[in-house]
């Protein structure tokens, strides 16, 4: 089982932000940006930041595929 960011990038491109806007909003790491963009995975803290930053619940973010 892996973990897919798309749902986040797709809220991005929605609210007509970038990478580093969600960055500053949500007050994470670089770090933890090129660990989404890979589709790794991140704290849950870092997830919960980026809900409130973005105004929506965790699962809105990411979604488990099976492989």
């Amino acid at each position: 089982m892996r973990i897919q960011y798309n749902k986040l990038w797709k809220l991005l491109i929605d609210k007509d932000m970038k990478k580093v806007d969600l960055k500053n909003a949500a007050k994470i790491s670089s770090n933890s940006i090129a660990k989404l963009s890979k589709n790794e995975p991140v704290r849950m803290d870092v997830l919960m930041k980026i809900a409130i930053a973005l105004d929506c619940k965790v699962e809105d973010l990411f979604e488990t595929v099976i492989t």
